[in-house]
């Protein structure tokens, strides 16, 4: 007789479904539980920017309700789209789905990740291999992907917009993009680029945020265009760590911006201002107050991935602020652990 280690099962915390709801219109990030509480927590603030009829309160509500219902749809519709596009797709470039070489990466990551893996390893001589862009804010970029493998990229990532397959919005802000699980990209790109690249270098520069313990992520490419995204309004990620590589293509302006830990938005006044550079990734924390500047000129595409350590995040949503109330979902969903109940083996062995 054997006991079965338990399997765990990846979840979601309920404040998903009332929480950080973003209002484009208005610039802001409300919980919505109920009318009474949307006038009562943020009647002033709604009114202060351009929310003053009845006919705008109502249309905010309808708004919001309906993203509360598209919340609560996504896993399963999630699956079927990744379904769909798994039987029926065609890729343009078949050879981004191989599992990640290195030939992908640049020298510079390469070394980077060899670096944190090797004997005696340290803060310090990470910190010579790396740009720091803000030591006090701890946020750094070092070169990611090779230029040939941002355009084999971008033009798989082409092909898939011009496609007819279901396409999903990336999150919660952006419209435009890739979820890149429902691509099939997971599997053979971004999980071995978290766990033989990214985890080392995170453990180093992140310890106190998870950077050792990552056990799942959430990626996708976000476009910016005319007639589409232009800019990103202040807000956190939904990870312990972000990685945000700029895959191009030839743009002006879009430049990240970035305020303190978790600070309020509205007591943002002199944010860091970083720009993209093809090809670079800019690492830094999920709680790091950040936003997009307004696109100039041209398309922006980048690959984020939010990176999530279940160690921490069990005990502190990082949305809410308090102990994640689960709620069973697909896939790494939102990087909280459930832990399934043990099971007994009674089958009898042969000896």
């Amino acid at each position: 007789m054997a006991t079965v280690a338990a399997p765990r099962r990846f979840c979601r915390c309920a404040c998903f479904y009332t929480d950080n709801l973003y209002v484009a219109r208005y610039g802001l990030h409300v919980r919505f539980r109920s009318e009474q509480q949307l006038r009562r927590d943020y009647g002033p603030i709604l009114r202060s920017r351009g929310c003053v009829s009845a006919k705008d309160f109502q249309q905010l509500l309808a708004e919001l309700e309906q993203e509360v219902e598209r919340r609560q749809r996504l896993g399963p519709e999630s699956a079927a789209r990744k379904a769909l596009i798994a039987s029926s797709y065609h890729p343009a470039r078949p050879e981004v789905y191989d599992s990640l070489q290195d030939a992908a990466l640049a020298p510079e990551f390469l070394a980077v990740a060899e670096y944190s893996v090797s004997p005696g390893a340290d803060l310090k001589g990470l910190l010579q291999r790396l740009e720091t862009v803000s030591e006090e804010k701890r946020i750094y970029r070092v070169p990611v992907f090779t230029a040939p493998f941002c355009q084999a990229l971008l033009e798989e990532l082409e092909h898939f917009e011009q496609s007819d397959m279901p396409k999903g919005r990336p999150n919660t802000m952006n419209n435009y993009g890739v979820l890149l699980h429902e691509l099939g990209l997971d599997e053979p790109l971004m999980t071995p680029l978290r766990e033989r690249f990214l985890q080392p270098v995170m453990a180093l520069l992140y310890p106190d945020c998870g950077g050792g313990q990552l056990d799942s992520h959430r990626a996708f490419v976000v476009k910016y265009a005319p007639g589409q995204d232009l800019e990103l309004g202040c807000h956190y990620d939904n990870a312990e760590l972000t990685l945000n590589v700029a895959l191009g293509k030839v743009f002006t302006g879009g430049a990240l911006y970035f305020g303190g830990l978790f600070q309020a938005p509205a007591a943002l006044t002199e944010p860091l201002e970083v720009e993209h550079v093809v090809g670079q990734g800019v690492l830094h924390r999920g709680g790091q107050l950040h936003g997009a500047r307004p696109l100039g000129t041209g398309e922006r595409w980048n690959l984020v991935v939010w990176l999530r350590a279940s160690a921490v995040r069990n005990r502190l949503c990082p949305m809410c602020r308090c102990e994640p109330d689960l709620v069973d979902d697909e896939g790494f969903s939102d990087g909280f652990t459930r832990e399934e109940p043990t099971t007994v083996d009674t089958r009898v062995c042969d000896l």
